[in-house]
């Protein structure tokens, strides 16, 4: 499926927005320590081990602003970045993550939950799925609380880089067919790998409509 490309004033706004400075502003574990702020909120979202952090860390060019491991649930709050006083960066703890102890598990998807649905300064979710993977059932169940709640959410395939050109046009034509339907899915689909940097340059053109203007 098509869609229009960016304009060259969006690419080049999204450029310069995301190579401004970005601080890390707060780790939120419990909803009475949510932040109140006057920015457009982007959260990021997705499986546990899908490169939600890996994808902040490329998109603002930084190696280590939000931390990454290859330890499923290692974010467990929602860790909340401030971008160049425009726009407010969420790294969302994984879902689908089920050696935690069940209280702690139950106490993530309570925050999560009750953040996305809401949030109002929330403007989009950008919901990553792992394109060797595809979307599982947990995915459907945090869309379907996103639909319900009518909270805009961006599908972004992650690690495109791991598998071959032919497998991941399969799994975009899988990926559309699972979100037919969908009342509060973005349209577009986005391929990206935080290593060779595919698709960043979108992925912050279309944030960047969202931010606040220079």
């Amino acid at each position: 499926m098509e869609h229009p490309a960016p304009s060259e004033e969006a690419l080049e706004y999204g450029r310069w927005l995301f190579a401004q400075e970005c601080e890390f502003q707060l780790g939120v574990a419990h909803l009475r320590q949510l932040p109140e702020s006057n920015l457009p909120e982007i959260a990021f979202c997705g499986r546990s081990n899908v490169g939600k952090s890996s994808l902040i860390n490329a998109l603002t060019g930084r190696t280590t602003l939000a931390k990454t491991s290859n330890t499923p649930g290692r974010t467990q709050q929602i860790n909340m970045f401030k971008l160049a006083h425009r726009l407010m960066l969420s790294d969302l703890p994984g879902h689908g993550y089920a050696k935690a102890p069940v209280d702690v598990v139950e106490q993530w998807h309570k925050l999560i939950n009750t953040y996305l649905r809401g949030r109002q300064q929330l403007r989009r979710v950008c919901f990553l799925v792992d394109s060797r993977h595809g979307v599982k059932n947990v995915d459907k169940e945090v869309m379907q609380m996103l639909d319900s709640a009518a909270v805009v959410y961006q599908v972004i395939l992650t690690k495109a880089d791991k598998i071959s050109k032919s497998a991941l046009e399969k799994m975009i034509k899988k990926t559309y067919k699972d979100l037919e339907g969908r009342i509060a899915v973005h349209p577009e689909i986005i391929c990206t790998s935080s290593e060779k940097g595919t698709g960043l340059s979108l992925v912050r053109a279309q944030l960047a409509e969202l931010a606040l203007p220079r």
